[in-house]
């Protein structure tokens, strides 16, 4: 089977180009021993099936960055390769074809975004450029489909390109050389695009604009996600659960297994989220309650990467988010996080070193509550005013933003800098964004699942055997003498590696004053994470970096604490 690869740099459009060749028929997978993903579909040319793969975006193929070697890798094992090129910056994106001369393998050149260059003035002789390189060249406008299917056609015309010297010392010279041969330059009268993009990079409209499209896209996925849980919320409680309860008197004759499968009787019933069962808990969280806010945080994300603004929020953050030794797009994981700490955590893999996802996991684990946890401390707060909410919200993030300071430093590790090219805008391709949106929900529902049964199963058996209680009892009159609260408090405190946010309703009634209700939200919120985060932590990152990673959230939690109870 032939296995052709799409290589080039990031933000050329390639996942579009890889959607018109294949449709939705695509699969997320990980390069073996490696966090780093990459697209595989399934293509049917001259009777024959043809693997057709999207590397990781990358800008060389002889770097540092995890991603553009493994993006190297896959060009090695690839029959043809198309290397799709962005014709609005020649110059740039022909360091790369020029490396993938040096591997000589049969290569095409697709290049995208046809129609955007010519707007701008730029006029590019196809014929010219394609005899110079050795390769055929086929200019394409992705969104639309206007080029795929002379790609497509093309392929067998794919040859191994013209040698090339592998001293790049004169490389630019060489690149230069042939850009002045084959692309011209016409001027072309500003668009309202062209000042959009200028006004949305500044660092001052810039930063505006970013903060302004941060809230929105936060109170979106709010909205959006509390609308789908709603509706869910009804599907279960009305078909899924009287499944269940007729299930419960076979089971009676086997205690443990239902107590596994089913979980405990809350008040006679069984509570979809506070049961803790496999099928009752295990099913209804993730579907339930995670998946919705995920539906409307990919769907936007997607948004963004398609428009071309993604980029520009991480140019524009990359400075605040460097002085934590990392750079702009630790702020996707971040985001994800607001809706669910799993998916955030699992985001990380777009960060380049094993310090940064690191980082990163332990600062989400530490200072961004999820969506549902939020909820609940708006809720058990918000009658006494903001004052209360924003002691906890101010809280988390000076701790968060300590934290990333004491880790930049702590913490050795390559970090590597920020680059990528800021694309123009561009309408978004609806196709593309549903693939990318049905790809990523398959790939956190196969990892995601999995890890949250075996966490619930963990849970379950500890619970049988009194660990948390003991636990718990052993705790208790310590921290509550340190933080000022309750024994039955710290109790729940501890009970929040089940559910965090089913921990802040456990302390409603025990009629806490609005003082121990900050201090016991935001001990909750940093203490330790979630059963479903804790497992994904150690699948990500190993048991080391989860020690690690637990040691900060445990001192963190109990200082913070202490210093509220103080100050309060």
């Amino acid at each position: 089977m032939k296995k052709i690869v799409l290589v080039g740099n990031p933000n050329v459009g390639k996942s579009v180009i890889f959607t018109q060749l294949t449709g939705v028929y695509a699969i997320s997978s990980n390069y073996p021993g490696t966090t780093v993903d990459f697209l595989r579909g399934m293509v049917k040319k001259n009777g024959e099936v043809w693997e057709l793969i999207d590397a990781p975006g990358t800008y060389a193929l002889s770097s540092e960055i995890e991603a553009e070697r493994i993006a190297g890798q896959l060009v090695d094992e690839a029959d043809i390769v198309i290397n799709v090129v962005d014709a609005g910056n020649l110059e740039r994106n022909l360091y790369l074809t020029f490396e993938l001369r040096e591997r000589g393998k049969p290569m095409i050149i697709a290049l995208n975004m046809w129609d955007e260059a010519k707007k701008r003035g730029i006029v590019i002789d196809i014929a010219k450029l394609g005899a110079l390189l050795g390769v055929p060249v086929i200019p394409v406008v992705a969104p639309s489909g206007e080029g795929i299917q002379e790609l497509w056609h093309n392929l067998d015309r794919a040859t191994p390109p013209y040698p090339v010297s592998a001293d790049h010392t004169n490389r630019w010279q060489e690149i230069g050389n042939l850009i002045e041969l084959v692309q011209h330059l016409s001027y072309q009268k500003p668009r309202f695009l062209d000042w959009l993009q200028k006004f949305t990079i500044h660092p001052v409209s810039g930063f505006v604009v970013s903060v302004v499209v941060l809230l929105g896209s936060f109170f979106t996925v709010r909205a959006l996600g509390e609308t789908l849980v709603g509706w869910l919320e009804n599907l279960f409680h009305h078909w899924y659960l009287p499944l269940i309860e007729r299930l419960v008197p076979c089971l009676r004759a086997f205690p443990w297994i239902e107590q596994i499968l089913v979980g405990q009787l809350i008040e006679g019933h069984i509570d979809l989220e506070q049961s803790m069962g496999i099928i009752s808990t295990g099913i209804y969280i993730p579907f339930g309650v995670v998946l919705p806010y995920i539906v409307a945080f990919y769907l936007l994300l997607g948004l963004l990467e398609d428009v071309g603004y993604l980029p520009r929020i991480a140019v524009l953050l990359d400075g605040f988010f460097h002085r934590i030794g990392l750079h702009g797009y630790a702020i996707v994981p971040t985001l994800l996080g607001l809706g669910c700490n799993v998916p955030g955590i699992m985001a990380t893999r777009i960060l380049e070193s094993e310090t940064e996802r690191f980082i990163v996991a332990t600062l989400i684990s530490i200072g961004i509550p999820c969506a549902a946890q939020q909820a609940l401390i708006i809720g058990a707060l918000g009658d006494y005013g903001l004052g209360p909410v924003g002691i906890v919200y101010g809280t988390l993030f000076a701790v968060w933003v300590v934290w990333g300071v004491l880790l930049k430093h702590l913490v050795p590790g390559f970090r590597p800098a920020l680059v990528t090219e800021i694309p123009p805008y561009r309408l978004p391709f609806p196709k593309a964004i549903l693939a990318k949106l049905w790809l990523r929900l398959r790939g956190f529902l196969k990892e995601a699942l999995p890890i949250v049964f075996l966490g619930i199963l963990a849970v379950n058996v500890l619970h049988l055997t009194h660990f948390f209680h003991w636990f718990s009892g052993f705790l208790s009159p310590l921290f509550a003498r340190i933080w000022g609260i309750p024994e039955e408090a710290v109790l729940f405190i501890i009970l929040g590696f089940l559910r965090k946010d089913m921990a802040v309703g456990m302390l409603l009634p025990l009629h806490l004053t609005v003082k121990q209700l900050v201090i016991s939200n935001v001990i909750l919120a940093m203490f330790f994470p979630c059963v479903a985060t804790f497992v994904v932590v150690l699948r990500e990152l190993g048991w080391r970096r989860l020690w690690q990673a637990l040691g900060i959230m445990v001192f963190s939690a109990t200082l913070a604490g202490w210093i509220l109870n103080l100050m309060l």
